[in-house]
Formats: C-alpha cells, sequence, structure tokens
C-alpha cells in the first residue's frame, strides 16, 4: 500500500512540473484581471501548483508567480485574502523564507497601519514557520561607533 501511495505522489509531482512553464502565463493573466474571482482562483491555483513542484528545480516559476500574487495582498475580500496568504506560504514552503523576508521586510514600517498589519501578518507566519531559517536573512545593521547599538553577528558568520 505504501508503495502505491509513493509512486503516485512522484507522478504527481513530475506531472506539476511538466504543465508549470504552460501554465503560468495563465495564471499570470488571471491574477492581473480587475474580477477578484479571477484572482482567487488564480492565487489558489498558484498555491496549489507551487507546492506540487517544490524540490523539482522550477523555482523561477514560482518566484515569477509569487511576483504577481504579491500586489494582491492588499484586497478587500476576505476569500481573496485568505488564497493570496495561501499561495504565499506555499511559496515560503517552496522557495524558502529568506526570499519571502525579502518581500516583507520593505513594509513592516509602512507609514499606513493598514499596510504595516498585513505585512506584520505575513511576517508572524514567516517567524512561526520558519524561525530558523530567517536568522541568516536578517540584514546586517552597521555599527555607528557607540558602545550600546554594537550589532554583531561574527559567529553565525563564521557558519556561513
Amino acid at each position: 500500500m505504501f508503495c502505491f501511495l509513493q509512486s503516485k505522489n512522484n507522478t504527481t509531482n513530475t506531472t506539476a512540473k511538466d504543465y508549470i512553464y504552460a501554465i503560468t502565463p495563465l495564471i499570470t493573466n488571471a491574477l492581473i484581471d480587475r474580477d477578484p474571482v479571477h484572482r482567487q482562483t488564480a492565487a489558489s491555483a498558484t498555491k496549489h501548483i507551487v507546492l506540487g513542484v517544490q524540490g523539482q528545480g522550477c523555482e523561477d516559476a514560482c518566484l515569477h508567480l509569487l511576483n504577481h500574487v504579491w500586489p494582491n495582498i492588499f484586497e478587500q475580500s476576505p476569500h481573496v485574502i485568505k488564497a493570496v496568504l495561501g499561495a504565499i506560504e506555499a511559496c515560503r514552503v517552496t522557495l524558502g523564507p529568506h526570499v519571502v523576508l525579502q518581500y516583507v521586510l520593505q513594509g513592516l514600517f509602512h507609514p499606513a497601519r493598514r499596510v504595516r498589519d498585513i505585512y506584520w501578518r505575513v511576517y508572524n507566519n514567516l517567524y512561526v514557520y520558519g524561525c530558523d531559517k530567517l536568522i541568516p536573512a536578517y540584514p546586517i545593521l552597521p555599527h555607528d561607533g557607540t558602545q550600546q547599538s554594537s550589532y554583531r553577528r561574527e559567529e553565525l558568520d563564521m557558519f556561513l
């Protein structure tokens, strides 16, 4: 029974790998559509296709899809927000938390509260599900000369 499930799972992953480059333009077009239902469906499809190609070497297509999913993060509809956050979480699994962190860092301290809220929501999910993988991705803050603000990571740099 286990061998059957394992072989079935492998064919599913290779099928997703075979079709991701063919359907990426279709999903991209739906993600920039004016209709929120199209964006919701495309975000859900992005979630499933990105999870299907995890570890298959299709990171370029997944990053392309993340670039088109990300502007939908400010959507008003709760269903679209749920689908977009699911797609971002799938990209976190496939591409790694450090890639999504580079998108999140730009809005954590934005002047608008609405922008900060959604960015902190994504960051909190990153922190909960991948905090150990985020440590090398945090930006290195330069030393400004005072004793109190000595931000160093020399031991971590030795291991990297």
